[in-house]
């Protein structure tokens, strides 16, 4: 199996270096060279940023704050400020879209930029160079940088590079930088794949790929062939960005981290289904679903699909945000959740050419659901499938 032409593409993923936690040493001058984590000091609280300064004695993100401080306990304990870390990533993404605008968000401080299209002014590594500069310059925080063919690669690479760096990955030398490294390195293999593939004695990335197909299906059935393209280097997937700066969303904190997959579904029909509801009365169209999900960690993703034909309608959405979510929560080892939320963006005025040609027909649930809400209040209707649920409500 070759890499196909679309490694000529040149990606870039950045990643901010201990985002929370290098914001509160940059805005706190006396935390500067100390070990600090960002998290909670309750009986439940986790590490949701380490600083640098602290990794060296084993503390890491997502690690209980009392197992932290048996590894270091001079630790400093800073409260999250999220408000501070969002308008700081807001300032953040400004940079990225001054590079180039095909610019996909991952989570606050990481994403994705094509700049593909850019090297008639300069190399891929000129480009980082000059963005790290400038994050730098403007912002006071450093960012790891990795650039390769595609995103799988560019994604490793910023790993290799950190802290503070920058590391490329030609594309004649994509098999020489994959083929030592741990399985497990592959997006997607979580522990419980990794350590089915590990106990088969496929410990590395070469051995994965040098493993037959018949063999990689037995262990790791239908999705085999993908990762099986992973560990050759090939990935096809675009860097997507939303079109368009309006956007609709519904979002929930739960009162206590969920890992119930029906739980969790039916939070995000919900949101769904408001964010369809608010679509259709505004007369707007998503052209893209977006989902957002926050760990117990405090780490929030977002995760994001393009919707063709733009739509408005509640089974729709859903089915776009169950996919995102689902393999975001494989990614994540089925891990707790503490937040979701379900956002449209691209968004197309219903009664345009444009939509009047993509736009499908709204189901007669949408339509009676609709009618209910305008006559008696948005809590008039709800859907057979949530008044079933029997977790409370989360907190809005």
């Amino acid at each position: 199996m070759q890499a196909s032409d679309a490694n000529c593409r040149r990606i870039m993923h950045v990643d901010m270096d201990a985002f929370f936690a290098s914001v509160e040493q940059r805005d706190h001058p006396e935390l500067r060279g100390k070990p600090i984590i960002v998290g909670g000091s309750g009986p439940r609280g986790v590490v949701a940023a380490a600083s640098y300064e602290v990794r060296q004695f084993g503390v890491y993100s997502a690690m209980p704050v009392r197992t932290a401080l048996q590894k270091c306990p001079h630790l400093i304990i800073v409260p999250p400020r999220m408000q501070v870390y969002q308008s700081v990533s807001a300032q953040v993404f400004d940079r990225f879209r001054a590079v180039t605008p095909d610019v996909e968000g991952l989570s606050l401080d990481e994403a994705f930029l094509d700049v593909t299209g850019n090297r008639l002014l300069a190399t891929a590594r000129e480009l980082a160079i000059e963005l790290r500069a400038t994050i730098k310059a403007d912002l006071g925080l450093t960012a790891s940088v990795g650039i390769g063919p595609n995103k799988f690669i560019a994604k490793l690479a910023s790993d290799h590079g950190k802290p503070d760096g920058l590391f490329e990955v030609s594309e004649q030398g994509v098999q020489a930088f994959l083929d030592p490294l741990p399985v497990r390195r592959i997006w997607g293999l979580g522990k419980v794949t990794g350590g089915k593939l590990e106990r088969a004695g496929i410990d590395t990335v070469q051995r994965l790929r040098e493993t037959p197909l018949p063999r990689l299906t037995q262990l790791l059935g239908k999705q085999a062939n993908h990762f099986l393209a992973l560990a050759n280097g090939i990935d096809s997937r675009e860097v997507e960005r939303v079109r368009g700066d309006k956007s609709i969303s519904a979002e929930v904190t739960f009162d206590q981290d969920s890992t119930d997959r029906a739980h969790l579904h039916d939070t995000l029909f919900s949101l769904a289904d408001r964010t369809a509801t608010r679509l259709r009365k505004a007369k707007l169209l998503a052209g893209t679903v977006t989902v957002k999900l926050r760990r117990s960690d405090f780490k929030t993703f977002t995760r994001q699909k393009s919707v063709k034909p733009a739509a408005d309608r509640t089974d729709v959405i859903f089915e776009v945000a169950r996919d995102l979510f689902d393999r975001w929560w494989q990614d994540q080892d089925h891990c707790p959740v503490r937040l979701l939320g379900v956002g449209s963006g691209g968004l197309i005025d219903v009664g345009t050419e444009e939509s009047d040609l993509l736009a499908p027909q709204k189901t007669d649930i949408d339509r009676l659901a609709d009618q209910i809400r305008t006559r008696f209040g948005e809590d008039a209707a709800s859907r057979g499938r949530l008044v079933k649920a029997q977790k409370p409500p989360a907190k809005d």
